[in-house]
Order: C-alpha cells, then structure tokens, then sequence
C-alpha cells in the first residue's frame, strides 16, 4: 500500500494550461476517484502519476518520496486501461502472467525453446502459475485461463485486465476510465465489484471516470475536476449535500439540481425571480435544489410554481418536469425544473400548473458568479416575484 501526494502539478502543451497546479493527497488505502467532464485533465493527471507522462512542473511523491525521475516500470504501480490493452494472441493464464514473467525471469529464461532448460525456470515458472490461479480464482475467472481475449466477453476482459494488474501486489491501482466500454447493465455489476476488491486487497485505488454514479458509488473520496483544476475534493455524500461552488452542484447529481434565480434582499427576504418588483438594496442571487427535496403543491400562494412539460416513470419514482412560471433565465425564457414524486402521489397532467415547495430542506445559496453562499441565519419562506 502507499500514500501518493500531488503537489503544484502543471502541465501544458504549446500555450494551452491542461493542468492548473493540481495538488491532492491521497492517503494509503484510499479509493480516491478524479471525476469530471472529458477533456479536464483527469487523465492526464493519471497519466503523470503512472509515469507516462511528464508534467510541466510540480511533483509526484509515493510513500513520501519523489517518483518524478523514476520510470514507470520502478513505481510499482498497476494501470488499467479503458482499453484492456490484452495480447489477443495469449491465453488468460498467460496474459495475467506477464508481468511476473517480465520481472522474475531473465531475458534468457523467457526464451521459447531454451528457456525452460535454465537453471531456476522451473521453479520460476511454479511459482508465476500459483500466483495466477490464486489472482484468478479471487476474481472467479479461473475457468476461463486457457481462452484468448477473442473468446471473453467485455466484463470477462475487464476481469482479466485487473488480474494481470493485481498479480504483482503494486503499491497502488491507477485506473482510467475502466468500466467505459461495457453496457450499462453489466457497468453496474463491475461497479460492485471493483468496490469490493478494494476492501479486500486494501490497497490504494486512484480512479478516473466522468461518470458521476461510479464516482459517488465506489469511492471514499472524490475530486471534481474541471478545466485543469479541482474544484472539490471531499466524500461523495459530502460533495452532493454541500458542493462547493455551482459548477460542482449541476455535475453532480442526476436528475440535476435545480437552480433558479433570485434576489436576496436587506431584510433577509428570498424572492424566486428577477421581474419587475426589484428594490434598492436587492443582490442577485441563484438558489439550487435537488428533485428529492422538492415536491408538488397546490399552485396558490406557492413560492414556485411551473407547468408540466413532462413525465418520467421510473417505477418507484416519477419524475415531473416542469418549466417556471415564476422565474426565467437571462434570454426570458421558462427555467426547467424536475421534481422526483412518487406515484401515489398522483399523476399530474402535461400542461397543468403544480406548485413547487422546497420547505423540506434549506435551499443552496449561490452568488451570482456561481460562489457558495452560507445559509442564511434567519431564513424565511422564499417569495415569488410578481410582475
């Protein structure tokens, strides 16, 4: 296991900054994920720690020790591709083998016909075909040792994959962006059991992906990242309860959060809405909510209240998209809104006009350039403009 500590990593190509001094301290045995839109520096990020890549400036240090001039190979450390990267002409057994064969055995010992004669190949040799059955039999994919990659599915590779990764004890696992490639049914089942080989082996994970839900579902940590640099970095509950900035409240969350405008005025007043009753002293202000903390009323008197435009029956839930009547956007359009309601709470029709009370949990606060706001000490029931 091992601690890795990012400290003022850049990177830039030309005069383009992909990374914007990047620090993070990943403790030993984390399961720390960087998650964020594609092409915000995540992967390249992954890329510098495993050594394939070198930064601008910054370092890399592992267990307290700077890695910077180290080859990859003398990092002890695993990478899992998105793409496998299996040799389609060996077999399971084989291709998990691989990096023992190229640590423990000689260039002489791997030779096809001589090798096996050399003096300790043998024993070598039984020692690597231990090691792979007990790595495949922790992953349950000791049947399948003497196929090729041709004859597996996506999930039976990505197994293969994570042994040929796991059979030398690295330091750390870095994966990027592993579970991309297969369907979304089968996403889910590897999603669990990455999880829980990282409670077995105990070791330190450092995960890439731009998929929220296997961010906030596998990691102890996450980091947001967007446009070079990490906006948050903390636990998922605590990244959806209490984001940082706006940025991170609309990426994370699906559906995603709410978020209209408003006015915060000197008495401590919330105004839903930016029409004509704006007053000396009003500062612009946007309040965000999530879908389960909202929920449908009767439209007299609500402080929101919006049209439906449409329905999504999820079974356990029914999510009820509405566009704002009492709050529209910079262009002076209708904000769209969504409402997680369950189905006993009725079907609304499309086109009906449904009030929207968020009184169940305190609204986020956000400044109008997107900052986080603290709540306010003597909150009242927000207010819809009128005009």
């Amino acid at each position: 296991m091992a601690a890795i500590d990012i400290e003022g990593i850049t990177r830039q190509f030309g005069q383009t900054e992909v990374l914007k001094r990047i620090d993070l301290a990943i403790g030993d045995g984390e399961f720390m994920t960087l998650v964020g839109p594609s092409g915000c520096g995540k992967s390249t990020l992954l890329r510098i720690v495993a050594g394939l890549e070198q930064q601008t400036g910054g370092a890399v240090r592992i267990d307290g020790q700077p890695v910077d001039g180290l080859r990859p190979r003398d990092r002890d450390l695993a990478m899992v591709f998105q793409s496998y990267a299996l040799y389609p002409h060996l077999t399971v057994a084989e291709n998990i083998a691989v990096p023992l064969r190229m640590r423990r055995l000689a260039s002489h010992q791997r030779w096809p016909l001589i090798g096996p004669l050399m003096p300790g190949t043998r024993r070598q040799t039984r020692d690597i075909a231990a090691q792979v059955m007990a790595t495949a039999a922790m992953l349950g994919i000791e049947h399948l040792l003497s196929r090729r990659p041709g004859q597996l599915s996506g999930g039976q590779r990505q197994r293969v994959a994570l042994g040929r990764a796991m059979v030398r004890k690295p330091r750390a696992f870095l994966m990027d962006e592993p579970l991309s490639n297969l369907d979304a049914k089968l996403r889910v089942h590897m999603r669990t059991e990455i999880a829980q080989l990282h409670r077995r082996l105990g070791t330190t994970f450092l995960y890439v992906t731009h998929d929220q839900a296997e961010a906030m579902t596998m990691s102890d940590r996450i980091a947001v990242m967007m446009d070079g640099a990490i906006l948050q970095v903390d636990s998922p509950d605590r990244v959806y309860d209490d984001p940082a900035c706006i940025r991170v409240a609309e990426f994370i969350g699906s559906p995603r959060i709410n978020i209209l405008p408003a006015r915060l005025r000197a008495d401590g007043r919330m105004v839903i809405g930016t029409t004509h009753d704006a007053m000396a002293g009003d500062r612009a202000v946007r309040i965000g909510f999530r879908p389960e903390h909202a929920s449908l009323t009767a439209p007299d008197h609500a402080a929101i209240r919006g049209r439906v435009s449409h329905l999504e029956n999820l079974g356990s839930d029914l999510l009820v998209h509405l566009l704002a009547e009492t709050a529209r956007g910079a262009d002076g359009q209708p904000v769209a809104m969504v409402v997680r309601s369950t189905p006993e709470q009725g079907r609304p029709a499309i086109g009906s006009v449904a009030g929207i009370d968020i009184s169940r949990r305190p609204p986020l606060l956000f400044d109008a350039d997107g900052t986080r706001m603290a709540p306010l000490r003597h909150a009242r029931r927000p207010e819809m403009a009128h005009g």
